[in-house]
């Protein structure tokens, strides 16, 4: 999700303010030199956004800067292999997140192992909604009257999202096998083009980051049907949660910080002791509600392994049930 310029600057100055005041880096031994964060998507986006506040915290707690390296392509993928691939010393870290789990699920042929190759360091979020819309002129008003349609005009809806594997493809291929609704898929090259159509009714559905949708919903331009957490969303506290009507049903996004595989176990206990402490904090609290209602998520690293590990079986079967291949 690319964030507004203003918005964007807005949230990554104010967490300027959340810094402590005293370091403590004359009692580690770790970090001795300037560390990089790797992030796989551009500059102003979400992922972005949590990785410069996560490294200016880091900052001023460790006393050495945390830099940002923004390694765009092959959706991530190229970040993911750069960090895998780095010395395991604690100098490399990444950002890692539902992308990287729904990936190594889908593609077997990657240059790395995500499980093996990447150590989790902590975790930042989790439960972030999608929604499922659809144009307001569309016949269903509500999920069950979407899926009974679906299932009785098998081949009439397509189903927008941001390409194969994507999470805005694999949430509705996830629909499609739980609830046997009939949805063709109609991958774009982002979902912002995939909502432009979609707002235009040369599609029928998709699913979207609530973030991304929520603008149109509550102006009537789009009309959400469901949420994919297993909770309703705050932020839409009216629209079910499509778990209410297919039970069972859930899949939201995630976000957190790794290091490659083999990371002396010290470094990433320091870190995430550091991370956690960042979440706890009030005021980022409030930073990350701003950025679109995400709630902190604290873990042990081997507790955000289990996670991940358990992320990526989930997209396996599904990946496996609905025949998805990366063509």
């Amino acid at each position: 999700m690319k964030l507004p310029r203003r918005q964007f600057l807005h949230l990554t100055a104010g967490a300027a303010a959340l810094l402590p005041i005293s370091r403590i880096a004359s009692a580690q031994p770790y970090p001795l030199r300037p560390v990089r964060i790797i992030v796989g998507f551009t500059a102003g986006g979400i992922v972005d956004l949590f990785a410069r506040l996560m490294g200016r915290w880091l900052s001023e707690r460790l006393g050495q800067q945390f830099v940002i390296e923004n390694r765009t392509g092959a959706a991530g993928n190229l970040a993911a292999e750069t960090a895998a691939k780095s010395p395991p010393d604690g100098y490399t870290l990444l950002m890692i997140g539902s992308a990287n789990a729904t990936t190594a699920a889908l593609q077997q042929d990657l240059k790395f192992n995500f499980i093996t190759g990447i150590a989790p360091v902590a975790s930042l979020y989790r439960n972030a909604p999608s929604v499922v819309v659809v144009n307001p002129l569309f016949p269903a008003k509500t999920l069950p009257e979407f899926i009974a349609y679906a299932r009785a005009n098998p081949g009439k809806i397509n189903m927008a999202h941001a390409g194969v594997g994507s999470l805005s493809h694999l949430y509705g291929e996830l629909l499609k096998v739980m609830a046997g609704a009939d949805l063709v898929s109609v991958p774009y090259r982002g979902l912002p083009e995939a909502l432009t159509n979609l707002l235009g009714g040369q599609v029928q559905v998709t699913f979207d980051q609530l973030a991304n949708s929520i603008e149109h919903v509550r102006a009537g331009r789009l009309l959400a049907l469901a949420v994919t957490t297993a909770m309703r969303s705050p932020e839409l506290p009216d629209v079910p949660a499509v778990g209410e009507f297919v039970p069972g049903y859930e899949a939201s996004s995630w976000q957190g910080i790794g290091a490659p595989g083999n990371t002396p176990a010290e470094v990433i206990d320091l870190l995430n002791k550091e991370i956690n402490a960042c979440l706890a904090d009030a005021r980022m609290k409030a930073r990350f509600a701003d950025a679109g209602g995400y709630a902190p998520w604290v873990s042990s690293p081997a507790e955000f392994r289990k996670f991940i590990t358990d992320d990526v079986e989930k997209w396996t079967k599904v990946i496996r049930a609905a025949n998805i291949r990366v063509e």
